[in-house]
């Protein structure tokens, strides 16, 4: 059977307002990809997050790798994206090679430098995402859709086995959205890189993704395109003629 990458148990979230996720029980296998998709204020966000330990579980359990959430600590296994142009400073005078080496010196210590080896893995990844012709380019000077790239190009260097990736393409134009969606399934294809990726955009994911999770604080449906595609709930909720769309398997 397939390894384990993540798994919740009845994961509750909760914030000062109330509960923000509740009895959340998933199950996500090597190689999966996972499109995490619901309405603002879903708890899209707050499911990754508190996988990462960003967010405070208040009830039940959430693994990764087989391991509690709590005492993970093989932090090279995941490459993180969060809402990520927010990230970037503009006027941060790094280049692209040197913005994409910080995602290898952070697992470093002291004194943190760069090998040969390590260059030769950072110029890999730039090619794999086709952005080799503007590694000496400062961030502050690139596209949106080239910064999204670079972002991508430092959560994939360390080789992870687990992407996670919200709202990555909050900031994109439809045809750049489509083609992020495209490369992170020839990613999860040829890398066997497992991913969960957030995304607002409930009609588009079904093209790339092999599974759906989908959240209004509860989860209302989890499992692939041809079981959504079948389930009378996911009827009820978007009509059979928007589920067939979403599908995009018949």
């Amino acid at each position: 059977m397939p390894d384990e990458i993540v798994r919740t148990e009845r994961l509750c979230c909760s914030y000062r307002t109330g509960r923000v996720l509740e009895d959340i029980s998933i199950s996500v296998e090597a190689g999966d990809y996972v499109g995490i998709v619901g309405p603002n204020g879903s708890g899209k966000s707050t499911l990754v997050r508190a996988l990462m330990g960003l967010s405070a579980i208040s009830d039940g359990a959430a693994s990764l790798f087989g391991v509690p959430c709590s005492r993970f600590s093989a932090w090279g296994r995941i490459g993180y994206l969060p809402q990520s142009l927010h990230l970037l400073n503009p006027i941060f005078p790094a280049t692209v090679a040197e913005t994409v080496g910080l995602g290898l010196l952070s697992l470093k210590r002291f004194p943190r430098r760069l090998t040969a080896f390590d260059r030769t893995k950072v110029d890999a990844i730039l090619e794999q995402l086709d952005i080799c012709d503007i590694r000496s380019k400062l961030i502050g000077e690139l596209s949106g859709g080239q910064q999204q790239r670079v972002l991508l190009a430092r959560a994939l260097v360390n080789d992870p086995d687990l992407l996670i990736l919200d709202e990555p393409t909050a900031a994109l134009d439809p045809e750049m959205r489509e083609r992020f969606y495209s490369l992170m399934g020839e990613i999860n294809r040829s890398r066997q890189v497992t991913v969960l990726l957030v995304t607002h955009d409930t009609g588009a994911i079904g093209k790339y993704a092999s599974k759906m999770l989908y959240l209004d604080k509860r989860m209302l449906f989890y499992g692939n395109f041809e079981e959504f595609c079948r389930s009378t709930d996911m009827s009820a909720l978007f009509g059979e003629y928007s589920q067939h769309l979403m599908c995009h398997r018949h």
